[in-house]
């Protein structure tokens, strides 16, 4: 009796059954959407894919919505607190896959909180006439990490509240500032959608669309909810649908906006403030000052929200002797633990990677880990979770064809960030083998 009750003493801790609400839900997947999103992403996409990069972000949303079917297909069956690493569970069970591929995921979402935490530090940045203090962004982007942390570790009802109010001020305020600007530029495309990238058309585009899907990919974060949703086995996939429904109007209205208001020269040179300095011609230094007030909001809670989410994955694959796991001398519950470990990640990260690196890596490790949730449930789950399999095919090759996209284009710009990427992959899955081996060995 005291076994069982300590167990369930422990797991109510972590997760209060109904507690999270479909708006709830979407307001944390917006939220993690939408801090990584726009901001830093725009000016990397205009990169690559020149004036068609409203589009790429289309795009992105289409191969996400491709993916999402198989992330909704197994929640109606399964929802759990595990998420992705419960579907690769059910779909390569308790091994190398399952863990390599959950890290993946665990460190595609770092990566993802690093991105936005520089963003965090660009934007702040345009306040001031501090261009030439390169050291700040980085160190702007570690306090942030420091304050998701605090906040994260003062529980969950402060969490819920806070994505609640910042997801409609932020949905709210960009929504409103792209609208004046389109209006502002009376429809007329400075960019022009035709003007073109830098390298081969097709390649660019694709290219742009595969780190167009980090805009999206929060809504993974959503799958990890299962525990707390009210009527999980309905609203996980509501929360899903609605929350890239939402970015994808709001990112094709803010794209257009820059667009109408930067040539892909001038997006690009700014490319990691687009939004604000697209601000400039048509509302001037107020415009500015909104901007980055709405990048802060939004930066901040995407920040709060992804390392919430993050660390819960964390500690459920902890939980599922997946990962090792020590405690460094450390108190408290495991997901405390996990939490520390993904902010210093994090800051890591923040301190020694630019923002297009970043995306890079990110891009890649997420791509992958979803490649092999729709091969295994197209593999070993379809008729259990009844997935239709042109679907999941056409996921796979979506997948498939923006990767490789990015993987030669990144060949030819910057070689060093696939070397790191491979480096890592090759530890993470090494790793995880050694790891896995002791353990049955041991046990």
């Amino acid at each position: 009796m005291s076994e069982s009750h300590h167990e369930h003493h422990h797991h109510d801790d972590d997760y209060e059954e109904n507690s999270l609400t479909l708006l709830g839900a979407v307001s944390m997947g917006t939220g993690v959407m939408i801090g990584a999103g726009i901001f830093a992403l725009t000016g990397q996409l205009a990169q690559h894919a020149g004036g068609l990069f409203p589009l790429a972000f289309l795009a992105a949303a289409i191969v996400c919505g491709f993916s999402a079917y198989s992330y909704v297909k197994v929640c109606r069956v399964s929802p759990s607190a595990g998420g992705i690493a419960m579907i690769l569970k059910k779909c390569y069970g308790p091994g190398v896959v399952t863990a390599g591929c959950s890290l993946l995921m665990y460190f595609s979402m770092v990566i993802n909180e690093s991105l936005v935490a520089r963003t965090f530090g660009t934007y702040t940045l345009q306040l001031f006439d501090a261009k030439q203090q390169d050291w700040l962004i980085p160190a702007l982007g570690v306090g942030l990490l420091v304050i998701a942390f605090l906040v994260n570790i003062s529980g969950n009802k402060v969490i819920g509240n806070l994505s609640k109010f910042t997801a409609a001020i932020k949905v709210g305020g960009i929504a409103l500032l792209a609208l004046v600007g389109l209006w502002a530029s009376g429809m007329s495309f400075e960019t022009g959608l035709t003007e073109p990238a830098k390298t081969s058309p097709i390649l660019g585009f694709l290219t742009a669309t595969a780190i167009g899907i980090l805009a999206y990919k929060g809504f993974t974060t959503i799958t990890n909810s299962g525990a707390e949703l009210v009527e999980p086995k309905k609203n996980v996939g509501r929360a899903i649908i609605y929350s890239i429904a939402t970015c994808v109007v709001l990112y094709l209205l803010v794209a257009l906006a820059v667009a109408g208001s930067l040539s892909v020269d001038e997006i690009v040179a700014a490319r990691d403030y687009a939004l604000a300095e697209a601000a400039k011609p048509v509302f001037g230094k107020t415009g500015v000052t909104l901007t980055v007030v709405l990048a802060i909001v939004a930066t901040v809670s995407g920040v709060v929200a992804s390392v919430f989410a993050v660390s819960r994955m964390l500690a459920m694959l902890t939980d599922m002797k997946l990962v090792p796991h020590r405690h460094f001398g450390m108190p408290g519950r495991i997901q405390k633990h996990t939490l520390v470990y993904t902010v210093v990640i994090a800051i890591v990260l923040t301190i020694f990677l630019d923002l297009s690196r970043i995306a890079t890596i990110g891009a890649i490790f997420y791509i992958l880990m979803d490649m092999a949730i729709h091969w295994g449930i197209l593999r070993r789950v379809r008729e259990e979770v009844n997935a239709k399999a042109w679907v999941l095919i056409t996921a796979l090759t979506l997948d498939a064809a923006v990767l490789g996209a990015l993987l030669v284009t990144q060949a030819r710009n910057d070689p060093l960030v696939l070397g790191i990427a491979g480096v890592s992959l090759l530890a993470i899955f090494g790793g995880e083998w050694l790891f896995l081996k002791q353990h049955s060995n041991s046990s």
